[in-house]
């Protein structure tokens, strides 16, 4: 749609002319592609609104009377004191919804239906006038202010953002591992070639007998839970008197590329747990799986519970999915297709038996999951404005990506996304076992994030039909990380309790009945972890025992390995 806000000679008739041609183009390009239709009254509803909103558009410009969109993108006054750049604003937002407006209209096959909304909201993004040094008025003047300089620093930017291979979205200069980030006290009392088990030291005078293990996502490292000290779950966790085991995942590299999921879970996930049993003398333990690691630790815990073994006093989910039904934007992109593509490029039918899918591509289709939050933000600022981002310790450690052996990852990708089969009874086997979830029976804590965009909370809130003991869910506010990390200290965000015990099969009868609270559900979850921890013990003055000595000081060398 090309209407210049400086030529009078744009006529009605060439903005009708404009919107067939938009509709027309669309039309054609997708019914083509994907065997989608749209609607002849639709498309005719669509063009007709489409010329009128336009035709107003330009005749409030030719009186200089555009205002700015209520935008962030667009909300720098340089937008509303240019009449060209609100118009040109406005204009972008009209062609966005319509195109918008168009693929809701298609008929059709759902998935597809939803895989070219995605792509067409993806295209939408990306062409924001705001995108672009000729169009961004703000950009332009802050060029002229410093005489350039704003644009030599911008290319200074996306040179050291090629060289490192992503985006900045933080100052990642300010942070060092060990340094700032992941700084509770603590050791390695194991390791092997997937995981290092850290132990922290105590910071009361008595803990519980019962031991709690974290296993965190694999996807990334497991510092999220340990940020600062003012927001670390693992120092809070601590501090109530627990005595806390975190694994540390391995940076994948091309000595471990072949690994399997049965490796991860043997390995890894069920080593842990005998290690943490091994080393506190304790029979049961609490357990608690974060995103992936969650699905990893119920996994697990299945296999033991096939083998006659039942080693968890309870079992916390975060942000977890174990059944696969309902995963939201992420099914978009996960078919038989591209599946078996990923088994013959990276799974054992590859070349060698198997090679690493790279951090930065997990990275980068999260990031595109919330372009304009997490992708052309940063853009603008860091390139058109040649500003440096501020330090976030959230948003270093979600640039610091880690690789996955390819057939771990490819068996997961099938055996979740695309066929959902953990949910399955006796469906697969894992480690030898076939295994039902349905096995586990020890009390659950299960908590979900409302905005969740990775995780939708509708989706983890289907645990509760799968697992066998009593269970707690809890709705948080905010996103999939966000969420989570909310300690009690800074009374943000909120969370929501259900009415009883009951936990229906549908998550809005659910939410219908819950009641919400203010500040973090971290409380709610400490005290309800109490009640499971068994009773109160002197601390242990050494870590480790005398199997398992310190290797090293926490955080330990797995965790500083980057993702090549």
């Amino acid at each position: 749609m090309k209407i210049k806000p400086d030529s009078a000679a744009v006529s009605v008739p060439d903005l009708a002319a404009n919107a067939q041609t938009l509709g027309a183009t669309f039309s054609e390009i997708w019914k083509s592609m994907s065997g989608l239709s749209l609607p002849v009254p639709a498309m005719a509803e669509l063009q007709g609104a489409y010329l009128k909103q336009a035709t107003e558009l330009w005749n409030q410009s030719l009186h200089a009377q555009t205002a700015a969109p209520a935008d962030r993108r667009f909300a720098a006054p340089d937008w509303a004191r240019n009449p060209a750049s609100a118009y040109t604003a406005q204009l972008y937002l009209l062609n966005a919804r319509t195109l918008m407006q168009m693929a809701d209209s298609l008929q059709g096959d759902e998935k597809t239906r939803q895989r070219i909304r995605f792509a067409v909201q993806q295209w939408i993004d990306a062409a924001a006038p705001s995108n672009y040094l000729a169009l961004n008025p703000e950009a332009q003047r802050k060029a002229l202010e410093t005489k350039g300089e704003s644009i030599a620093l911008g290319m200074q930017h996306l040179l050291a953002d090629v060289r490192q291979g992503h985006v900045s979205q933080t100052d990642e200069s300010v942070f060092e591992i060990g340094r700032n980030v992941a700084t509770t006290e603590g050791a390695i009392v194991f390791e092997n070639e997937l995981f290092q088990l850290i132990e922290y030291k105590p910071l009361t005078a008595k803990v519980f007998e019962r031991p709690m293990l974290f296993v965190p996502p694999c996807i990334n490292k497991y510092y999220i839970l340990d940020l600062q000290p003012e927001n670390s779950l693992i120092r809070y966790t601590v501090a109530q008197g627990h005595r806390v085991f975190v694994v540390s995942w391995r940076n994948a590299d091309d000595s471990i590329k072949t690994f399997t999921w049965d490796q991860y879970i043997e390995d890894a996930a069920i080593r842990a747990v005998g290690l943490v049993q091994q080393i506190s003398g304790s029979e049961q333990i609490n357990t608690l799986g974060f995103c992936v690691g969650g699905t990893i630790l119920a996994t697990a815990l299945a296999v033991l519970a096939a083998r006659g073994q039942k080693p968890a006093a309870s079992i916390t989910l975060l942000t977890t999915f174990l059944d696969f039904s309902s995963t939201g934007v992420l099914d978009l992109f996960v078919d038989e297709t591209m599946v078996q593509m990923r088994e013959m490029t990276l799974g054992p039918k590859s070349p060698g038996g198997g090679s690493l899918l790279k951090g930065q591509e997990l990275a980068t289709t999260f990031s595109f999951l919330r372009p304009n939050d997490l992708v052309w933000n940063y853009v603008v600022g860091n390139y058109l404005k040649g500003e440096t981002p501020p330090p976030f310790d959230l948003l270093y450690w979600n640039s610091d990506g880690t690789n996955l052996p390819g057939p771990m990852y490819c068996w997961y990708l099938r055996n979740t996304y695309l066929e959902n089969n953990l949910v399955v009874p006796g469906k697969v086997t894992v480690c030898g076992e076939k295994i039902d979830l349905r096995k586990i029976d020890t009390p659950a804590y299960v908590y979900a994030s409302r905005e969740d965009h990775i995780v939708p909370w509708e989706g983890a809130y289907r645990n509760t039909q799968v697992l066998a003991g009593k269970t707690r869910f809890v709705l948080g506010a905010s996103g999939h990380i966000a969420g989570v990390i909310n300690p009690p200290a800074k009374g943000k965000r909120s969370y929501w309790i259900g009415a009883g015990a009951a936990l229906p099969a549908q998550a809005r009868d659910w939410f219908d009945k819950a009641t919400e609270h203010p500040g973090s559900w971290w409380t709610d979850w400490a005290a309800w972890l109490k009640g499971h921890a068994g009773k109160s013990i002197a601390a242990p003055k050494t870590y480790g025992n005398r199997e398992h000595k310190t290797i090293e000081a926490a955080p330990g060398r797995y965790v500083k390995q980057k993702a090549s």
